[in-house]
């Protein structure tokens, strides 16, 4: 199938070849813009940004109770070598049982309630500025005063 274009001399060939020009950079500048869309997608920081939010980890955290395997496994490790350094072999060991216990009650609801208290109390708080005194014009010997 053929296209057929009213084309009867040079001008009407030039204005023909110009559009077409115009066209071929419109079309290769919507190319370009959806392939960058496109490959913006993929990148790690749209990834993180669409996946790693808190209600997707609380998602995955419900059906596979990630955090509090996690927290069954570190917390132990992590008492046992800042708060009982020093301690013998069955401190530890109980120390291990009662945290890594402790670990499996904790989801990720709880998790983030603490971290959310522990920068509540780091956070700066606006002070609040007494309000001045203002003045009315009215002097303290007067009777309205």
């Amino acid at each position: 199938m053929s296209k057929k274009y009213n084309i009867n001399n040079l001008h009407d060939l030039n204005v023909r070849l110009t559009s077409l020009k115009v066209d071929y950079k419109i079309q290769e500048t919507m190319l370009k813009d959806d392939a960058r869309t496109y490959a913006l997608q993929f990148t790690p920081g749209n990834l993180i940004k669409k996946y790693a939010t808190p209600s997707a980890f609380l998602k995955a955290d419900d059906k596979l109770n990630i955090s509090s395997k996690l927290m069954s496994l570190v917390l132990p490790a992590l008492m046992n070598n800042t708060l009982f350094r020093g301690s013998g072999f069955i401190t530890k060991t109980l120390v291990g049982l009662a945290t890594s216990k402790f670990g499996k009650t904790l989801d990720a609801e709880h998790i983030t309630g603490i971290f959310n208290s522990v920068k509540n109390i780091f956070k700066k708080k606006p002070k609040v500025k007494a309000p001045a005194f203002a003045d009315y014009g009215i002097p303290p010997d007067s009777e309205t005063y």
